[in-house]
């Protein structure tokens, strides 16, 4: 009963802290990882333990999924320069970095070890940046960079983290043994998310019960990282591509009746995994803790200072070196961006150079260490503690800092919303044209309205009311639908205006009864 009683109270409490946190305008996990850290030293609190190898399988895989399966395809090919340099010399980078500075500081601590905790704190959380950047009008082109910087370096990051532990374990490990295994593993992960994102939706569309549904939707997202995992792929790039390959195709088979409850449980199955991982993360530092002595303590924390400022330093000297270097490569002609705004200001790259707080992932692969890894206590010490550094200097300064510099955009996701809702109302009033029906006539008088108001917005505000629920609704709905698919998929209008214009057709369906 005592476990069930600490569950409740834990979940209850981190409630309670995410509310605190969106009051004053800071990310939810930077409360989260105060929280884990407090945990440690409150007397008689549990010690619960998992099972290292579950650990990137239960937090990793439906946290990626469920970010990916937002991910715009349009705006990862329009940003891939800087998306591509984060993911793959910013992770590289720092994970070197923390190496030399651990090995340093313990000359006995193997290198692959010191690699491994590297390549740990390398990867940024998406839930920290998101959590403020969706308070702040950040230029567009800024979001969707570092959004899709959070969704693929942890790929780059597990994969060193793997060779590390592979090193340490089988003692010695040559690149040219490992090296063709690599480069299979990589294309084979991306053909086999783009086998399961065909074949398994034609599967999961059959189950139309919602509870049904939605559980099938979870334990498909774990089968899929533990065959990929068994077969020697990598989880988390099998996953990515799966998300975003079914994410083109989901909503056309997807009801809306489906949909809204899913996502609703999706979201908060997210924030559960994230307070369940600061809880777990924190339960392990006090015994880690408690059996160190006065000068190890000390010794850890001056460790932990040293590889939190190398973690935020090599991501503000990649970022200032890259736009300096682009800036020259253009002045010279060398390279044409076709979006002038594509190289970020001064202020804008101190922003995303910023915006490096670490998060769920590290904590997950510190725990999936095996429990006679070299150097593990010490490990788990460091990722909590950049965790929760990260999270507290960055995470509290971040949004102060976007509005000092006052960086804003004209909307373009408002501005394509406006577009396309007018499109999808003039496809759904074409639909029921020829209904000579009073009816009808009452549903285009209000369709009539809505486009006026769109005309009248155009950043894409949402139109009130609702409209008539009746089969004649639902026709010009599915009429509208099919209009907003049409427009993405010709790359008109992004990921982000579409889910906003399925939303609000969702909510118009399900009020008709659909």
């Amino acid at each position: 009963m005592s476990t069930f009683e600490w569950i409740i109270a834990l979940l209850l409490g981190a409630v309670a802290l995410s509310a605190l946190a969106r009051r004053i305008k800071v990310p939810y996990p930077t409360f989260l990882a105060i929280g884990g850290a407090l945990i440690a030293f409150v007397p008689d609190s549990p010690s619960w333990t998992l099972d290292p190898g579950l650990a990137l399988a239960l937090f990793v895989a439906p946290v990626l999924l469920d970010a990916a399966f937002d991910t715009s395809l349009r705006d990862l090919r329009n940003n891939w320069v800087p998306v591509s340099t984060l993911v793959v010399a910013a992770v590289g980078l720092t994970t070197a970095g923390v190496a030399y500075v651990a090995h340093r500081l313990f000359p006995d601590m193997p290198w692959a070890a010191a690699v491994a905790l590297g390549a740990i704190v390398a990867p940024p959380d998406a839930a920290a940046a998101v959590a403020i950047l969706s308070q702040v009008k950040l230029p567009y082109r800024m979001v969707k960079v570092l959004e899709g910087e959070s969704l693929l370096n942890d790929a780059s990051a597990l994969l060193i983290y793997r060779i590390a532990v592979g090193a340490v374990v089988m003692e010695h490990l040559k690149w040219s043994e490992v090296a063709p295994t690599i480069a299979l593993g990589l294309v084979g992960s991306v053909l086999a998310g783009l086998a399961a994102g065909r074949i398994i939706p034609p599967i999961m569309e059959r189950v139309r019960e919602v509870p049904s549904a939605i559980i099938v939707q979870f334990a498909t997202t774990f089968l899929i990282w533990i065959g990929a995992e068994h077969l020697g792929l990598s989880g988390i790039l099998t996953i990515v591509v799966y998300a975003i390959t079914i994410a083109q195709s989901a909503p056309a088979r997807i009801p809306a009746r489906l949909r809204v409850p899913s996502y609703a449980v999706w979201e908060t199955t997210v924030f559960v995994l994230n307070v369940l991982a600061f809880m777990l993360i924190g339960m392990q530092m006090r015994p880690i803790w408690t059996k160190l002595d006065t000068d190890v303590r000390w010794e850890y924390c001056v460790a932990a200072a040293w590889i939190l400022a190398t973690v935020i330093l090599v991501r503000l000297f990649w970022i200032t070196f890259y736009r300096t270097t682009l800036r020259l490569l253009i002045a010279h002609g060398i390279y044409h961006p076709k979006d002038p705004k594509q190289v970020a200001s001064p202020k804008g790259g101190l922003i995303i150079a910023w915006c490096g707080m670490r998060g769920l992932v590290t904590l997950a692969t510190a725990f999936a260490l095996p429990e006679n890894f070299p150097y593990r206590d010490f490990i788990v010490f460091i990722a909590f503690a950049v965790v929760l550094g990260s999270l507290v200097i960055q995470g509290l300064t971040l949004r102060p800092l976007i509005l000092a510099f006052g960086l804003r955009d004209d909307d373009p996701v408002g501005i394509e919303v406006a577009r396309a809702r007018a499109i999808a109302y003039r496809a759904a009033l074409d639909a029921i044209e020829d209904d000579p029906s009073e009816e009808a006539e009452i549903l285009r008088l209000e369709y009539r309205a809505i486009l006026m108001q769109a005309d009248g917005d155009p950043h894409g505000g949402i139109p009130n009311g609702e409209l008539p629920a009746d089969p004649l609704r639902r026709r010009a709905i599915e009429a509208a639908r099919k209009s907003i698919f049409d427009l993405r998929s010709s790359e008109v209008i992004g990921d982000d205006a579409f889910h906003r214009l399925e939303e609000e057709l969702d909510r118009a369906e399900l009020s008709a009864g659909g």
